[in-house]
This record gives structure tokens, sequence and C-alpha cells, in this order.
């Protein structure tokens, strides 16, 4: 059983806990204890820290989750409908190997129970073992990075940094798309930013992002997996000095990026690595979670489509193509149909309807094809 490999939360934790008010998150969450492993009948989100950063050549002795666990439960929960589940840790296997199929085996039992599962800590390697849960789910894979490289790099021994090829070459290949968010240029090869395009998944840099965070929104909402890299932050924001970083997102914008995570209907599950959280990162990441959580609370559950009658219908000609538009009523959220191609996987179905802004739409009346409508369409040819 996958659950055996899970380590309670730890007994001076316990303590803490009764020191909290009846109003904190801690009070309202579910732990694995020492004594009692939570009911997971009726959960929405299940939350586990991971202790493992050999993929980021680091050693796991001095990291512990208590003080990360004190900072996000002594938070108060928003206006939520969530029921939460802290299952408490997984050690490092004998190999990294060892932890990855760990990790692996626990989402996928959770995805199928239709619970979140929510990774904390541990380098980014992890997310290759979160993309291999989807394995056994009869589905392909859209994944969001918000990092500043895109984890191509050949020439590293640190997995953290590689670790996209492998999800990229090695079968089964499940991976429809995927997209970084917050790339900064100087840290990423020429090599891998052309190899970017040639496969067409999508990149945004960090300015685009900064300048009009609300181009992510759309990209969350086609994902089913979202990976956080904290180095992605400015430190100034992080705390993290021990790998300073001048430029990133601010404190702000990495909680409205999670909040956007959250509210996707099609996110199945979620990640944040590359942290210390004996530090003072620990605040910034239980912030990011919440956000994260806040943003599940309100989800419209209009993807994909039961009925298309609550949405309103744009025909829009350019060239020989007609683009076809849906607009909600309901949130007033934008979609554009890709049509089907007769030699398509049937894996591939539930991505007929790509999430995209107004902006597309009113770019479509110019006669400028949007540049994700057209990646998707190459993707279905390759």
């Amino acid at each position: 059983m996958v659950f055996d490999f899970l380590q309670p939360i730890s007994e001076s934790f316990e303590d803490f806990l009764q020191s909290l008010s009846n109003q904190t998150l801690g009070k309202k969450v579910v732990f694995h204890t020492k004594t009692d492993f939570p009911i997971l009948d009726n959960i929405s989100i299940a939350i586990f820290t991971v202790n493992e950063h050999r993929g980021a050549e680091k050693d796991n002795d001095d990291f512990s989750f208590d003080n990360f666990r004190k900072k996000f439960y002594s938070l108060y929960p928003g206006n939520w409908n969530a029921s939460i589940v802290d299952l408490g840790n997984i050690e490092a296997g004998a190999s990294i190997e060892d932890t990855y199929f760990v990790v692996k085996s626990l989402v996928t039992e959770l995805i199928k129970k239709r619970i979140i599962p929510i990774v904390i800590g541990g380098s980014q390697d992890l997310t290759y073992s979160m993309y291999r849960a989807y394995d056994n789910l009869d589905q392909m894979v859209n994944l969001v990075a918000v990092d500043n490289q895109f984890d191509f790099a050949k020439e590293t021994n640190k997995i953290s940094e590689s670790f996209l090829s492998k999800v990229i070459v090695e079968e089964p290949n499940n991976l429809f798309n995927y997209s970084n968010l917050g790339y900064q240029t100087y840290f990423n090869s020429q090599e891998e930013i052309d190899l970017i395009e040639k496969l067409y998944f999508e990149a945004y840099r960090l300015g685009e992002v900064s300048n009009n965070i609300v181009v992510a929104e759309p990209v969350f909402r086609d994902a089913d997996l979202v990976s956080i890299d904290m180095n992605v932050v400015q430190s100034s924001y992080s705390g993290n000095f021990d790998v300073f970083n001048p430029n990133g997102f601010t404190g702000k914008e990495i909680c409205a990026l999670s909040r956007y995570a959250g509210i996707s209907d099609k996110v199945t599950s979620f990640g944040v690595f590359d942290f210390n959280p004996n530090k003072n990162e620990a605040m910034l990441v239980s912030q990011i979670l919440w956000y994260f959580i806040e943003g599940f609370c309100f989800r419209s559950h209009e993807y994909p489509f039961g009925t298309k009658e609550n949405y309103i219908k744009y025909i829009v000609p350019i060239d020989d193509e007609e683009l076809v538009f849906f607009k909600s009523n309901k949130t007033e959220r934008w979609w554009i149909e890709i049509p089907f191609l007769t030699n398509v996987n049937n894996k591939l179905k539930r991505n007929t309807l790509l999430p995209c802004t107004h902006e597309d739409y009113l770019a479509a009346c110019e006669q400028e094809i949007p540049e994700r409508w057209w990646k998707a369409q190459r993707r279905n040819i390759v």
C-alpha cells in the first residue's frame, strides 16, 4: 500500500497545533499522526511534503517541514468549502528512483480518488514523477512550469535542471503541451529556446507575464499539472539569499499565478519546489499554497463543457479558416475551437476547446491568427 510510505507529522508539531486558535487552518485540516491516518472519503485536497533534494545535488539531512507547517497552518482560511488532509512526509528513498516511484504512486492514487495532490518541497525534478503518475490515467497531459529555466539543460549533473528532457523523450509519451511562465533568457541557452519553438511549446518571458499577468490565466485553464520552482521569485520577496536572484516574480505576482492555477477546473495536481522549509521562504510558500486553495474553492466548473447553451458562439473568418470562439455567460472567459484531425490520437479529444483571452478574439477580428491556436494545431499534426 503506497500510503504506508508516508511518515506522520512530528509530535512537536502536534503539540504546536494545540496552541492554535480554533479559527486557523490547523484546526480545520485532518492530519496523519502516529495514531491516526485520515479517512480519504469526500476529501478535496491532500497535502504532503517530500524530503528529496538529491536532484539538485543537496543533502537531505538538514530539512524538516515543521517550520513550513507552522507558518501555513497558522494562517486563517477564507470562505472555503474544501475538505483538506495533510498526509505527512515522504522521506528520501535508498535511491532517488525509489522516491520518484513513491511520489508517482501516491499522486496516481489520489487523482483516481478525485483528490488534488499538493506536493511541497524537494527539488523540481519531482515534477517528473508527478507527470509519470498520469501514465495509467488514459489522458494526455498539459504541464505548466512557473520557472526561470526550461530544465532541458544537457551539460549539468543536476536532474532538477534537465528533467524536462526525460518528460519529452521517455515512453510512454503522454505530454501534449508544455508551457513555461516566467523564464529569463540569460538562464537559458539559445538551443533550449529554439527547441521550445521547434516542439510548438509555449514560453512567456518574466517581463511579459509581469506586465500583463492576465496572459497566464488561459495557460493555467488548460493545465493538468502545475509545477512552481521557487527560484522564479525575486530573492527580496522569497527570502532566499543562498541562491540570490535579483530579478523574478514578486510575492504578489506568484500568489496571483497560484490562484489562477487553483481556479482552473482542469488542474489535477500542483507542486511547489526548490525552497528551504527551515528558512524565511516557508512563509511565501505558505501564502502561495493558501492562494491555490482559495482559487480551488471558487472553481466555476465550466471545463470541459457539459453543454454549450450558456456560451455565446462567435465565428471569425480568416483567409481559408473559420475560427470559432465561445464566451461564457457565467465568467466571461473565452475559448477557441480546434478542429479534429482524422489521424489524431483519441486521447486528445478533451483538447478540442482551447482557453484563450478576449484579446485573442479581437486580434482574430483584425485577421491575426492567435499564436496559441496555431501552436495547438501544429502539435495535433506532428
